[in-house]
């Protein structure tokens, strides 16, 4: 069996951009039990006066997610967000067709608002463009943001909420060229709505920050030409557009799997792409960034996800169990952002608790943390600063769908405010451990921090209540300083590894 080696060589006048901090964001949709049984459940032990759970809020906070959108999702394209605010005893169940279920409505605006004070992060709200539109947004927004003396603004201080919200990031609906959609429409029907309901929300609070939606996946037919009618009819609107994608291992072949983050990169190239040709279209000095505010694995929950209750309340639904393979393409996606900072400025891993997320509960019992809590949680803690043109050179392999896919996928970050570079970097090898050399040229010698590793010898282990520490990182990497002034490690096959450097 060849051996294989990798290298990195990085200079801090070489940058890709500065991360903005909202690329390590979330979502929490009234779906399944990510609210409640997940942020929410008043009868759990450790709830706190609101009936959050205080055992999430910790893990979340140990993420440091700096921004959270909600409630949706396709849950979205059928709320009225009226529903949410006011006495709790007086607000409606209502039938929710986006995912067949119940809303009982006892979490809305205000009471995700206070939580994601307690979480410390912002929130990214998203209105409802499938059943209604720039009224509805309009309205939402000034209660939301408008300080008093107004119809809404007024409403929301008599429940409760002297001071505005000041929500900055709002979607403009959600994935809606999809047919699953309540509201679906064509790309010139989006566009059009879209750019009216900015209007209006940029005169109710010319301070905020709009996301267009961008086409729900790569394999919609509509792909591309949706981002392009969009944008022709919204640039002058909007901030960013946004991208979605979700990755699994449905063939059972996990070299393929590994590979899929490419497909990323393509998506984000492609989206880059058409946002540049329409500044160029427009004459245009403004630049429309990314959001891609969607994004995970997801898959091992779908056949169980068919045999729920209809209208039954909030169910266990797409709760996928992680594995370690699971976290090794999360590892794999958070690279693939982090080289397009200069453009990919908003993410959010899709979604925060219970439904395809990191963190995992039972009602009344435990939370912990699953395999891709960690990837998530070490990028969000030491990929904050300047991402840096990472020149990476690794052997390569061919798969299924993908050709030349590096063995060793690789970038590097600089805080200089702490002085330090981390490299993040996943051995896709299901069988080898990796040398990897880091020429730091331009930087001072190097002293190395630590050199974190998730590995485990069973691609297919997960944690479980049971056993919540069976796949967890440990510190002892071997990476190291050589005579030269260059960094040697050896990665694990099939591994996850972080590695820190005070410069």
């Amino acid at each position: 069996m060849a051996s294989h080696r990798a290298s990195i060589i990085i200079d801090k006048d070489f940058q890709v951009g500065e991360v903005d901090k909202r690329i390590y964001g979330s979502f929490i949709e009234h779906l399944g039990r990510a609210v409640y049984g997940g942020i929410y459940e008043p009868d759990h032990p450790q709830a706190d006066e609101q009936g959050f759970r205080t055992d999430v809020l910790e893990l979340v906070k140990a993420i440091q997610v700096p921004i959270v959108r909600y409630p949706g999702g396709n849950f979205v394209s059928g709320y009225n967000w009226e529903d949410g605010v006011g006495p709790k005893e007086q607000r409606p169940r209502k039938l929710d067709l986006a995912w067949r279920t119940t809303e009982t409505n006892q979490v809305g605006l205000n009471e995700f608002m206070d939580w994601c004070k307690k979480a410390n992060a912002e929130a990214m709200m998203a209105v409802n463009l499938g059943t209604r539109g720039a009224d509805e947004a309009r309205n939402l927004l000034e209660y939301a943001n408008y300080a008093g003396g107004s119809y809404w603004s007024d409403l929301r201080i008599q429940h409760g909420y002297t001071r505005p919200h000041n929500i900055k990031t709002w979607c403009l609906g959600n994935e809606m060229d999809g047919p699953w959609q309540i509201g679906g429409k064509t790309a010139a029907e989006y566009g059009r709505l879209a750019s009216e309901t900015a209007k209006v929300m940029r005169w109710t609070d010319p301070s905020v920050e709009l996301v267009v939606c961008g086409s729900s996946s790569i394999y919609m037919n509509t792909y591309p030409e949706w981002e392009a009618t969009v944008l022709d009819l919204t640039y002058d609107q909007v901030d960013y557009i946004s991208l979605h994608t979700y990755y699994g291992n449905h063939k059972g072949d996990s070299a393929n799997f590994l590979a899929q983050s490419l497909g990323m990169d393509s998506f984000i190239h492609t989206v880059v792409s058409i946002c540049d040709y329409t500044q160029a279209k427009k004459r245009s000095k403004k630049k429309v960034n990314l959001s891609f505010d969607e994004w995970n694995v997801w898959y091992h929950s779908n056949n169980q996800d068919k045999k729920i209750e209809p209208w039954s309340i909030a169910p266990p639904q797409l709760e996928d169990v992680y594995n370690h393979e699971d976290a090794l393409v999360v590892g794999c996606m958070l690279i693939s952002l982090l080289k397009r900072a200069d453009r990919v400025k908003m993410a959010c891993l899709a979604q925060l608790v219970n439904v395809i997320a990191p963190i995992m509960t039972e009602n009344g019992g435990a939370a912990w943390k699953q395999t891709i809590f960690y990837p998530y949680m070490h990028a969000s803690l030491f990929g904050r600063g300047t991402v840096l043109v990472p020149l990476v050179k690794s052997d390569k392999y061919d798969c299924a769908d993908y050709t030349d896919v590096p063995y060793v996928e690789a970038v590097a970050v600089h805080n200089e405010e702490l002085g330090e570079v981390t490299i993040f970097a996943v051995n896709r090898h299901l069988e080898q451990a990796i040398p990897f050399e880091i020429d730091l040229r331009s930087f001072v010698k190097g002293q190395i921090i630590e050199h974190i590793v998730l590995e485990s010898s069973d691609l297919k282990a997960a944690n479980t209540a049971a056993e919540p520490n069976r796949v967890a990182p440990h510190n002892r990497g071997n990476a190291a300083v050589t005579d030269n002034g260059k960094i040697e490690a050896v990665l694990p096959k099939a591994s996850w590894n972080v590695i820190r450097i005070h410069v």
